[in-house]
């Protein structure tokens, strides 16, 4: 399989530029009326049809016997799962100074999202460390993402989100669970066409995050969002973080050296431990919150594109670590054992 490919060259991801552009179309022609309502329920089957699409695609193998390195993973989701959310519910003494409330909603969010697969494994690569456990350890996150992640919003966010209720419940699992079920069980027959295909259905994939993403900040202008959002408060949310992003760095990195692993290992538990999915998130975001989504997508976008660009530098600078130059082992040879979708 081909190695991974990241364009380090590149500061900005092209797509943060596109969600960016959604974001601006929705500002200047938002959905109204009938149109809103087809592209409410355009954005429902698409998300569906995403999670699908992540069944279809996703090794539970892959992901399973990834458990032989249970220690490994094991941090991974606790990084994931238990510190990030620990340091979002921390974060709630910022509101009001810093953050609103709606703003404090959507940055508790993303502390709630599954870890990435794609630049989990690209910049593991890049750094030469253990690449077969950075592809285990983001499946294994996205997998354990689509229940985790839902009831940890019901049980921290409750009614301050969308609204989490049993209407809610339901929503998710015929949006979310049901659909990506249903891909793990047609994966055996459609898995190689997926594969086939995976440019094509990649752009089928950013397409409809696009659409998730337009329908909800088409809703958010009907509501006024831009008048609970001010450049202030935007620039606090980033400065936030900025911090939360170097404290799970710091964590991840420091603490995989006190737990014991080695150089290899505790590069795949950095970048798999310290990102959050866009992917997965948005069209969480929009089952979960609803007509507030469009506030509770903003700290996740910000975040994204955050954790790309500091990454980007820290896989380069790992990539010359004079630890480096040492045979890293059965890791190196099985760089190129990437064949996982976009997240």
């Amino acid at each position: 399989m081909k190695r991974p490919h990241w364009p380090s060259w590149m500061p900005i991801d092209p797509y943060i530029v596109l969600l960016i552009g959604t974001v601006g179309l929705a500002a200047l022609l938002p959905a109204h009326g009938t149109g809103a309502d087809v592209a409410s329920g355009a954005s429902t089957a698409a998300i569906a049809f995403l999670f699908f699409l992540y069944g279809a695609r996703l090794s539970t193998r892959e992901a399973l016997d990834g458990l032989r390195h249970w220690r490994l993973h094991g941090t991974v989701l606790a990084c994931t799962f238990v510190v990030f959310p620990v340091l979002g519910l921390a974060a709630r003494g910022l509101v009001p100074v810093l953050l609103t409330q709606p703003l404090y909603q959507g940055l508790l969010f993303l502390t709630l999202v599954p870890s990435t697969i794609q630049s989990s494994i690209a910049f593991t690569s890049i750094a030469r460390g253990n690449v077969p456990a950075a592809i285990c350890a983001g499946s294994f996150s996205s997998l354990v993402g689509i229940v985790a992640t839902p009831l940890l919003a019901a049980a921290l966010l409750g009614n301050s989100g969308g609204g989490f209720s049993a209407d809610s419940l339901v929503k998710i699992v015929l949006q979310l669970l049901v659909p990506f079920v249903a891909g793990q069980v047609l994966r055996r027959w459609i898995g190689g066409f997926v594969a086939r295909h995976k440019k094509v259905l990649g752009l089928v994939d950013r397409g409809s995050i696009l659409l998730v993403v337009y329908t909800a900040f088409s809703e958010g202008m009907t509501q006024g969002i831009w008048h609970q959002v001010s450049a202030v408060r935007l620039g606090a949310l980033l400065v936030v973080e900025g911090v939360l992003l170097t404290v799970m760095l710091l964590l991840t990195w420091y603490g995989a050296r006190a737990l014991g692993f080695g150089r290899a290992d505790r590069i795949a538990i950095q970048f798999a431990g310290s990102k959050k999915s866009l992917a997965s998130g948005l069209p969480m975001a929009g089952v979960l919150f609803g007509a507030h989504a469009s506030l509770a997508v903003l700290p996740l976008m910000l975040f994204h594109q955050m954790q790309l660009m500091v990454c980007a530098v820290i896989a380069k600078r790992r990539a010359h670590d004079p630890e480096a130059a040492e045979p890293p082992g059965p890791a190196a040879a099985s760089r190129t054992a990437v064949g996982t979708g976009s997240r």
